[in-house]
């Protein structure tokens, strides 16, 4: 996908969008060179004018050194023809465009590759996990002492109610009036005149 070039030259290709949704990203820079160099120079940069140098990585023949910006976790590879640069514990902040950078640093000329298109990263939130705090006292205690509670608070109740019933009882036979009516002896039931009648005087049958 990269065509052919004049001598001395460098073309680089990106993917033009990776989604991050476990805060780590692999980004391939794919080039192309076609001239003399021996030691090399690739570099991320991160907003729309490359403001920000992420990391890099060099080389030569013989070694290979990486760096890293501080606010990012970046570490630089590199394969034949590509520039692997794999970032580690990113987050929604980090979300922009990325560019690629190929240098030819030695012999000269100086040569770098014209900018790319870029790669989008796109970070994810990471959901936030709310951790209730654990009771200090087990679930099955709690239920216990909960049981026992509530069978007390019913016993206690019961008890109550048949006390203030049986007071309520008492009462209520003490405050009933006594009938002070008065009533005929049991023997004045089977005489045959009323208790009032006038009794007879006898002496005046006398002769």
């Amino acid at each position: 996908f990269l065509p052919s070039l004049p001598e001395n030259k460098i073309l680089v290709a990106q993917h033009p969008l990776l989604i991050v949704a476990n805060q780590t990203a692999t980004l391939v820079c794919n080039y192309k060179y076609n001239g003399t160099g021996k030691e090399f120079r690739a570099s991320l940069h991160k907003g729309t004018d490359s403001s920000v140098e992420v990391c890099f990585i060099s080389w030569n023949t013989t070694k290979i050194s990486s760096n890293s910006n501080k606010e990012f976790n970046c570490q630089g590879d590199r394969d034949k023809d590509k520039v692997i640069f794999n970032l580690w514990n990113m987050n929604a902040n980090q979300t922009d465009i990325y560019f690629c950078k190929i240098e030819v640093m030695y012999p000269p000329p100086y040569v770098y590759n014209e900018k790319s298109n870029g790669t989008v990263i796109h970070v994810k939130e990471t959901p936030t996990q709310i951790q209730e705090p654990q009771s200090a006292i087990p679930l099955w205690i709690l239920a216990t002492v909960t049981g026992i509670l509530a069978f007390y608070s019913m016993l206690i109740t019961a008890v109550f109610v048949n006390y203030w019933q049986k007071s309520k009882k008492n009462m209520y036979h003490q405050s009933d009036y006594m009938n002070m009516t008065p009533r005929h002896p049991p023997y004045q039931k089977n005489k045959g005149y009323p208790s009032y009648a006038p009794t007879r005087d006898y002496t005046a049958y006398r002769s």
